[in-house]
């Protein structure tokens, strides 16, 4: 079995949950998953995706936010 993301709200699905794993590793080893993405920006990139706001260190908060994204969106269109 398969899982293909295409258009728009699949791209933003697949960038939903690698950023929500990027997040996780970052709160429990500190290592960024690949250079550009420093802390401040994945927050800034799960506000874009999620529409909140999320200070430094709130990763937690923005891993349940995207979580929360992800059921609502990604499932809601036969993605997940």
């Amino acid at each position: 079995m398969t899982t293909s993301f295409t258009g728009t709200r699949g791209v933003t699905t697949f960038q939903a949950i690698a950023l929500k794993h990027g997040l996780v590793l970052y709160a429990k080893t500190g290592m960024r998953p690949n250079r550009a993405w420093t802390p401040s920006a994945m927050l800034a990139a799960a506000g874009r995706i999620t529409g909140h706001t999320y200070k430094r260190g709130n990763y937690a908060g923005a891993v349940v936010d995207l979580e929360r994204w992800i059921a609502e969106h990604g499932a809601a269109h036969g993605e997940m």
